[in-house]
């Protein structure tokens, strides 16, 4: 029985200790071990794969991908950062720019802004084609000039009250349309994420007049295009507590742990300690700091649960690098049989649309936001979580 149960920990566990880790390698190859029939088997990958959103807004995205291996968790965090399109200032024609920033430096800044901009609806950029249509370029004027305010205080030495303009701000951003995009756009659609990113900083007679022209990328291309600030997964924590921990000891030990692993309860009069939130806690393992607690805990990690996180800057719609960007997946028939699909505001793009199609998805907690849309896979068969 303890073989059995020993045999059960590594293959479910990676255990950390005080000097060292457990468990690492894989287990999932055929006749590693006696009894166990570890060949990938579909319909059993099929069964065990699930997806459950955890948290859901406007800046963030928090899943769990359960019953895969680390190469399919860090496949969606590289199709993230390097296959989801997004529209970013390519070009910029600078008619007059007298700032204290170079032009090379203000057309990098510029790049990195992030354009509120659906990019399923515009097609890529030819090659070689110098002037941009309505299908594939967004343009932008960019033209301010600083001059003195002549109703500041004659003793006055804040910049805001003696000079007008003097912070350039992507708020000056003026969207130009090109051919029917004032028809096609309602305004307001097409603009800057934000409107507070400062771009340079003037001084009466300093001017900035410049024309940017936004095309369609992929962060495989240059990372102004990629649509996350950050993309990480990370293995689920497991926490056991192997004897009961009371009295001061419980104090100390839930000071040992990130704020919300431990919890101290009352309990017939004694101060009793128990896992409260695992996955909350960033292993620092400061417990085995402390030789009394060290032998009452054990350290763990769940070796098919990736907690999958994704952060952009904010605002609605598509984001980029400092913003980002989202898509929801949708409920299609496949090979004659039903695939359900619940709405996930994630961009995973259109590189694993055979594992979209298998995953079974929970909306958990965050779930109840996110709004249906229907796309088609790339293929025209499967769906995919696209961008």
């Amino acid at each position: 029985m303890a073989a059995a149960q020993a045999v059960q920990e590594m293959r479910t566990r990676v255990v950390l200790g005080e000097f060292g880790v457990r468990n690492v390698h894989t287990t999932d190859f055929p006749g590693n071990y006696s009894g166990y029939d570890d060949a990938w088997d579909q319909d059993r990958f099929e069964k065990n794969f699930r997806v459950d959103v955890v948290h859901l807004d406007e800046n963030s995205l928090e899943f769990d991908m359960v019953g895969i291996d680390a190469a399919i968790a860090n496949a969606f965090r590289r199709i993230l950062l390097a296959e989801v399109p997004t529209m970013a200032v390519e070009k910029v024609l600078v008619y007059n720019n007298t700032s204290i920033v170079q032009d090379e430096i203000l057309a990098h800044r510029l790049g990195l802004i992030p354009i509120h901009a659906d990019p399923r609806l515009f097609e890529y950029r030819n090659q070689g084609d110098e002037e941009g249509t309505e299908i594939d370029t967004l343009q932008f004027r960019l033209q301010v000039r600083c001059t003195r305010n002549p109703h500041a205080a004659k003793d006055s030495s804040d910049p805001n009250e003696l000079y007008v303009n003097h912070k350039v701000y992507t708020r000056h951003m003026t969207w130009v349309p090109l051919g029917n995009q004032a028809d096609l756009f309602p305004e307001g659609t097409i603009r800057p994420v934000h409107d507070d990113i400062l771009i340079a900083q003037l001084r009466p007679g300093q001017e900035i007049d410049l024309l940017m022209h936004c095309v369609k990328g992929i962060g495989k291309d240059h990372a102004k295009f990629s649509p996350v600030a950050t993309a990480s997964y990370r293995l689920l924590p497991d926490i056991t507590l192997l004897e009961p921990v009371e009295g001061e000891a419980a104090e100390e030990l839930s000071r040992c742990f990130s704020p919300g692993v431990i919890e101290v309860q009352e309990a017939q009069g004694k101060k009793v300690a128990r896992v409260a939130n695992p996955r909350l806690d960033t292993f620092s393992r400061e417990v085995f700091r402390n030789e009394k607690l060290k032998k009452l805990v054990r350290l763990a990690r769940v070796r098919d649960h990736y907690i999958c996180e994704y952060r952009v800057g904010g605002g609605a719609g598509v984001r980029r690098r400092v913003g980002g960007a989202t898509a929801p997946v949708e409920s299609q028939s496949e090979a004659g049989r039903d695939v359900a699909w619940e709405p996930v505001r994630a961009h995973v793009g259109s590189g694993v649309p055979l594992l979209a199609s298998l995953c079974r998805v929970n909306r958990g907690a965050a779930g109840s936001r996110a709004g249906e849309r229907s796309h088609q896979g790339t293929d025209g068969q499967v769906p995919a979580l696209l961008g």
